[in-house]
């Protein structure tokens, strides 16, 4: 990570709230992202793409202080009563909102819509005091990769207002896989792992590398792991936010008994 730029984590937020709730099959996950928490020096705001929220054109949240949105079901109901009172930071999207129009983009502010798992459930590991503003970032419908990483390309300049930039989804997410082990083995995942983590290796160029993302279908059963690819594109949107920096792998264990990533740069 360089040391004048905030950082941009793409990170694994697990199923629904269970690295909240102690489940043993996301303890690595939770001591990871607490840990990595603890060494980040504190950024003056935080920014989000959740793979829960995708629009049409970009979207950004823009309340003063947006609620959570609980969009999952059949929790204990300690998950539906969370809370993460950070401020919103509304007059930094309107600033994004015009950065994005600038890059080709019609983006839209929007100030009803509360911040979804992907958001919450990670920044309570993260950065548990809530104290620093916080704003998401939709995906775009349509899910097309390089229009992702442009996304991600016009939103760098973000690095350089100490704004960290984090990517919320799962490396892997084929969710019937998820309970039944034997539709993905663990060679078949290890396999498309490795395609993601040498797609970011300083030996490609920049160009290079988003053109082994942009065809993340062609990695060895790259359908398979993402039979819809909104969990992969935060990948996408922070690769185009680093803009060819070099990636650290930061985690590699098993989060649901499945091996995922986590990539900063």
């Amino acid at each position: 990570m360089t040391p004048t730029l905030a950082p941009v984590l793409y990170l694994p937020h697990g199923g629904g709230p269970l690295p909240l709730l102690g489940d043993p099959n996301h303890q690595a996950l939770t001591q990871f992202i607490t840990g990595l928490g603890n060494k980040l020096a504190p950024p003056a705001a935080i920014l989000v793409i959740s793979a829960h929220w995708e629009s049409p054109q970009p979207a950004l949240t823009a309340a003063d202080n947006p609620a959570l949105l609980f969009d999952y079901s059949g929790f204990p109901a300690q998950s539906y009563q969370l809370s993460y009172p950070a401020p919103g930071a509304p007059q930094l999207a309107a600033e994004i909102a015009e950065k994005l129009q600038q890059a080709g983009f019609s983006p839209q502010l929007n100030t009803s819509r509360g911040w979804d798992h992907g958001v919450f459930v990670p920044l309570l590991m993260l950065r548990p005091q809530a104290d620093i503003p916080v704003l998401q970032l939709s995906l775009l419908k349509g899910l097309d990769p390089a229009t992702h990483i442009a996304l991600g390309e016009a939103i760098s300049f973000l690095r350089e207002q100490n704004v960290l930039i984090i990517g919320s989804g799962m490396s892997f997410h084929n969710m019937q896989a998820f309970f039944n082990t034997n539709l993905v083995s663990e060679a078949q995942l290890a396999a498309f792992n490795q395609y993601l983590i040498d797609s970011l290796q300083p030996q490609y160029s920049y160009a290079e590398q988003a053109q082994r993302l942009i065809n993340w279908q062609q990695a060895p059963d790259g359908r398979l792991m993402h039979p819809r690819e909104e969990h992969l594109l935060p990948l996408h949107v922070c690769f185009g936010a680093a803009k060819g920096g070099t990636a650290q792998l930061l985690f590699n264990d098993k989060v649901l008994q499945k091996t995922v990533l986590a990539f900063g740069w």
